[in-house]
């Protein structure tokens, strides 16, 4: 990130030093955000004043009702501007700060003494290092906190901050005080007995998920590998999620001899550990790698540098200052819409426009808890949707099993599938005749006091989430699950696509939804295998007695439109 004078221009770094703010009121920026300490952290008591803290400082954009309606232009194949997607700095000047926005803010932290501080280019975060007492006195009701988890330490604040009444034009909200990293977390199921890892080719009977099944059910040839060099893929790991490239390779050479792969992940961003490997990076690796094979891929470690850094805002900033970046990012992070304010998850949700803008493809994992559940003050129960799952602005993956679990057969629902409907962003338009169908056709739908009908809805597609095989510190693990299995699978397939589009000079395919949601409407619905049976889980309550939405043709809560069936899938948004 850029340093010296913070990354802001000079002369406004000249007007900040001449404005001078009068004291006044103070304001919440997350007044409705909650302060929950997740089970397994403890309390460990207020830290020293002079403990350093690692802010995040979300300043107001510009430009953001003009950047939603380039996305939709860019990203929608009818449109004549679609895949003229914008650089990094075409993105910075429309969305960057004002100079008033600037100079308040710069000003402000000025006048506390806070001087080391990073900018990005877009000039829309800014990260500042500062004792503890002086982030205290800079936001005034704040008190920080240390809590640990094992090995783990975050520094947050278990009171509301404020800002003063000036500053809340100028800032959407700042970043590690309140949020605990929220993760979706790959499920082993292994047996205690060690079990070969079984070396499959063409049989239909398996004894676990293998990038052979997968290519097997979805349809890929040995001959669906990537080919350029200028194309790029990634996934994202949060805390200590770490992959061991020896994990890779041994993957690699027990799995992957029917298709040309690589067995290095080629660009590691942030910072690797040293420590054990993590089972949900070992996933995500290996199975990105598997569908999108020789494609070079990149890894973000986002493993919280700082204790009061938030990991996944952390990503986000990255991505703002990167100008060159993999066109395809599988995440498998996601945290209750409850549980966050709106400021945060409007500006999140703007943070992934930018990326849509850029032409990037970004897929984040459903989430493993079906519709979920929420117990309201009132007593009542509710469905609790899951972001950044909800956004409008990504592409959502959902998880199925095979009817039969030892066969390649048809899939049917996983009922761990998160879905549902988003309580925060209003239905997007290229879904809602989609989700009107669904609406109006489904046999039974839960009652609509669980859940909001109008909403943003989700998952758009999905893949297997049941019963992999992982590498993981050298060892062969079986029965590995959950939908952060599901999402790097279906990104190494766009990864695919895009490779295939880029070599006939065609842009890439940027946010896939309002291509996706068009499919069925042109004749080439058969690029899904659409899922028709099971349901997910919900409350375990007297009305809905554990059971969610259901699977049913066409798009659904559930599974969205489906499975891909790759060669289908790749002629219709691949080259024509």
């Amino acid at each position: 990130m850029a340093r010296g004078c913070w990354g802001v221009p000079a002369v406004l770094a000249l007007c900040a030093a001449a404005w001078s703010c009068a004291p006044g009121l103070a304001l919440e920026l997350e007044r409705d955000q909650p302060f929950r300490v997740p089970p397994g952290w403890a309390h460990a008591g207020r830290v020293d004043p002079g403990q350093p803290v690692q802010l995040t400082f979300a300043l107001r954009q510009r430009g953001t009702a003009r950047l939603a309606r380039l996305v939709q232009a860019v990203s929608d194949p009818r449109s004549p501007r679609y895949g003229q997607y914008l650089s990094l700095e075409q993105l910075r000047d429309l969305v960057q700060p004002s100079a008033a926005t600037l100079m308040t803010v710069l000003k402000w932290l000025q006048g506390h003494g806070v001087e080391d501080c990073w900018s990005v280019t877009t000039l829309d975060f800014l990260e500042c290092y500062l004792p503890a007492s002086t982030a205290e006195r800079l936001l005034p009701g704040a008190e920080f906190h240390r809590y640990v988890q094992g090995q783990q330490s975050l520094v947050r604040s278990p009171l509301p901050y404020t800002v003063p009444a000036e500053l809340a034009e100028h800032l959407d909200f700042v970043g590690g005080l309140h949020r605990f990293p929220a993760e979706r977390k790959a499920v082993s199921r292994a047996r205690k007995e060690p079990q070969l890892a079984p070396q499959l080719a063409r049989a239909s009977f398996h004894l676990g998920v293998t990038p052979a099944v997968l290519r097997q059910r979805y349809n890929m040839t040995g001959g669906d590998v990537g080919l350029l060099p200028n194309n790029s893929q990634a996934c994202a790991q949060f805390l200590e999620q770490y992959f061991h490239q020896a994990d890779l390779a041994e993957f690699m050479q027990l799995f992957g001899s029917g298709f040309a792969h690589r067995t290095q992940v080629d660009r590691v961003v942030g910072r690797q550990g040293r420590g054990k490997a993590g089972l949900e990076a070992s996933l995500d690796v290996e199975y990105i790698m598997s569908t999108g094979a020789n494609v070079s891929t990149w890894v973000f470690s986002n493993p919280g540098r700082h204790e009061s850094q938030e990991p996944f805002l952390a990503w986000l900033v990255l991505l703002s200052n990167m100008s060159s970046v993999p066109w395809v990012h599988s995440v498998s992070y996601g945290d209750d819409e409850d549980s966050l304010s709106y400021a945060y998850m409007e500006r999140v949700n703007t943070e992934l426009m930018k990326a849509a803008a850029r032409g990037l493809t970004i897929l984040f994992a459903s989430g493993d808890d079906g519709a979920g559940c929420r117990r309201e003050h009132s007593g009542n129960h509710t469905f609790r949707p899951s972001f950044p799952a909800s956004s409008p602005y990504v592409t959502t993956v959902g998880g199925t099993s095979f009817k039969n679990p030892f066969l390649v057969t048809e899939e049917v629902t996983d009922y761990i599938s998160g879905g549902g409907f988003s309580n925060v962003f209003p239905m997007p338009e290229y879904q809602a005749a989609a989700v009107g169908r669904f609406l109006r056709s489904a046999s039974k739908l839960p009652p609509s006091s669980y859940y909001n009908s109008s909403g943003r809805a989700y998952p758009d597609l999905a893949a297997l989430s049941d019963n992999y095989w992982v590498v993981t510190n050298r060892i062969p693990l079986p029965w590995v699950s959950g939908t952060s299995a599901s999402t790097p699978v279906v990104a190494g397939m766009v990864a695919l696509i895009n490779d295939r589009r880029l070599q006939r000079g065609l842009p890439p395919l940027g946010f896939l939804n309002p291509a996706l949601y068009q499919l069925q409407k042109q004749g080439l619905g058969d690029a899904f295998y659409d899922v028709i049976q099971g349901c997910h889980l919900s409350c375990l309550d007297g009305t809905v007695q554990g059971q969610g939405f259901c699977a049913t043709p066409a798009w659904d809560p559930v599974t969205g439109w489906g499975t891909p069936n790759f060669p289908r899938l790749l002629r219709a948004l691949g080259p024509r």
